[in-house]
């Protein structure tokens, strides 16, 4: 009983009442056994064989391939009482894993805790941990009312492409969570007619050349 005093990461654990070794705080993200070590000691265990789980692995010895998710009821033997478990584990095609590999929980918490309090030395794409890298902006939306009035002029419409980058941008920082909608706009679709809205219209002495073909193409003949 080793693992009771925390030398030991292995334990043996009863699966259809023979012994298996399952190794713990291994700091594994999910439970995971081998195709070969299920080969070597269960029968027919393809009629078991769950759905692939879609999760995706990496290792400098294999390309470490999914192939499903297995449910194994486990026994821990314990002096207090015996611990029954049914736990999932993802079958891999090429790993090389003797036994039972299971994911501990609080390891996952606190791996989590140290990323998010990291962030710029671990987080390397627009979605890792909330930390956008590379595309850092800063909005600016003018809110105030000139004094004293200027003479308004409606603003000049965006060309097409230009109306839908902005709008697909606007999007993308949706979907990075690093913008949101606040009240009543939770409900309403941000487009740029939206901003021009909330925003000061721009003026310009003189009709922009592209505005002014952009008018002519789709006027009436």
């Amino acid at each position: 009983m080793a693992y009771m005093h925390g030398t030991s990461t292995q334990i043996t654990v009863f699966i259809d009442n023979v012994q298996h070794p399952l190794i713990i705080d291994s700091g594994s993200h999910c439970s995971k056994v081998a195709r070969e070590y299920l080969d070597n000691h269960f029968l027919n265990w393809e009629k078991q064989l769950l759905p692939e789980s879609g999760t995706n692995f990496k290792s400098a010895s294999g390309k470490m391939i999914s192939i499903g998710t297995i449910i194994k009821e486990i026994i821990i033997p314990h002096r207090e009482g015996n611990i029954k478990l049914n736990l999932d584990f993802v079958l891999l095609e090429d790993a090389h894993i003797q036994g039972f590999l299971l994911r501990t929980e609080y390891q996952k918490l606190s791996l989590l805790k140290i990323l998010r309090k990291n962030r710029p030395a671990f987080a390397i794409g627009v979605k890792s941990l909330g930390k956008i890298r590379g595309h850092d902006i800063e909005l600016y939306l003018d809110f105030e009312r000139s004094h004293p009035p200027m003479l308004r002029t409606p603003p000049y419409q965006e060309i097409p492409e230009t109306r839908k980058d902005i709008e697909k941008n606007i999007n993308e920082l949706l979907d990075m969570d690093a913008i949101r909608k606040i009240g009543q706009n939770e409900i309403a679709e941000i487009t740029t007619p939206v901003l021009y809205n909330y925003t000061k219209a721009d003026r310009y002495p003189i009709p922009r050349i592209p505005h002014a073909l952009d008018k002519l193409v789709t006027a009436n003949t």
